[in-house]
């Protein structure tokens, strides 16, 4: 039984079995003592008793059974009262805090209007600011996060966004071709979608970065994400803004919640021939999309069969060609 949290008392429902036991006890006087009480009757005995229907009278010996009326009235009155206290206590918080609440404001103001810099070291300490830029987001976030997204970092950034979607912002993210491969990728996309985000993908190369109601943006320094730049300095703002809607403009739209989503533009071995065809190399071809060799190797091998191409040169002058078995 699970005591109320304002009132310490257990104000839930009598299962079905102490109900029977209530009425049972009730229909031979209201009493029963303590010596006629059975195993099966334990759990049911300590459920009334937790909520004041039964009275344990240890001169008698016996269990007395208690008017509901009575509880309902008291405990309705301890509610009603602990009701109040709360309520003048949410009324007065925003007062007790109001001096924070000014100073956090006229630092951010601050930061916003002379342009400033951070730079943030290590993982846990840069998603902290993250989640707080996160929080106070009111518009839009911007995020364009290239290459293999983890399952953990995935989930949690979906739980992360989606407090801004219920407060009407919006979302827009770009990833590359791989995360189609990704199923955890592919599942918290289409959860975020259903709520109104918007992701796409983009078989080009381009840098990591998110920005916050376009007055706030993040840019990783270090290849292993140990180091981050914040910056509210408003060119700089602008012209990475700038950037991200260009690489969007230019970004595929994918049907997240289908069973097998793809962008609406071409598949990855499309995109993979399409890319050999211009002349670039295995690894250029891996770098370009965000994927391993290994899986570029192996939309080559298919191709090669495909074209009947025995090498690389040969297979792309052939696509150039045109010709196809």
């Amino acid at each position: 039984m699970a005591a109320d949290l304002l009132t310490g008392r257990d104000t839930s429902l009598p299962d079905e079995a102490a109900r029977q036991l209530y009425l049972a006890i009730l229909a031979r006087g209201g009493r029963l003592p303590f010596y006629e009480v059975t195993r099966a009757d334990h759990h049911s005995i300590s459920q009334l008793v937790g909520m004041g229907l039964l009275l344990a009278n240890q001169v008698d010996s016996v269990y007395t059974v208690v008017s509901p009326r009575g509880l309902v009235s008291q405990v309705s009155a301890e509610l009603r009262s602990e009701a109040t206290r709360l309520l003048l206590r949410a009324e007065e918080l925003p007062g007790t805090l109001d001096g924070l609440t000014k100073a956090y404001d006229s630092a951010h103001r601050r930061a916003e209007q002379g342009g400033e810099e951070t730079r943030i070291e290590g993982y846990q300490n840069i998603q902290h600011r993250i989640v707080e830029l996160l929080s106070d987001c009111r518009e839009e976030a911007l995020a364009a996060q290239p290459g293999r997204r983890p399952a953990d970092v995935m989930d949690q950034a979906a739980s992360q966004g989606m407090p801004l979607l219920e407060r009407g912002g919006r979302i827009r993210t770009l990833y590359q071709p791989v995360t189609l491969q990704q199923p955890a990728t592919v599942r918290c996309a289409a959860e975020v979608t259903a709520h109104g985000a918007q992701v796409r993908i983009l078989d080009e190369p381009f840098e990591r970065m998110m920005i916050f109601d376009r007055s706030t943006a993040v840019v990783a320094t270090a290849g292993d994400h140990s180091q981050a730049l914040f910056t509210t300095e408003p060119a700089t703002v602008a012209f990475m803004v700038a950037v991200f809607q260009r690489d969007w403009a230019r970004a595929d739209a994918v049907q997240w919640g289908a069973p097998d989503p793809q962008g609406d533009g071409p598949s990855v071995a499309d995109r993979v021939s399409r890319l050999l065809a211009t002349g670039l190399t295995q690894r250029g071809v891996a770098s370009r999309l965000g994927l391993s060799e290994r899986t570029v190797a192996a939309h080559i091998s298919r191709l090669r069969d495909r074209y009947g191409a025995q090498t690389l040169f040969q297979l792309g002058w052939l696509m150039r060609g045109g010709r196809r078995d």
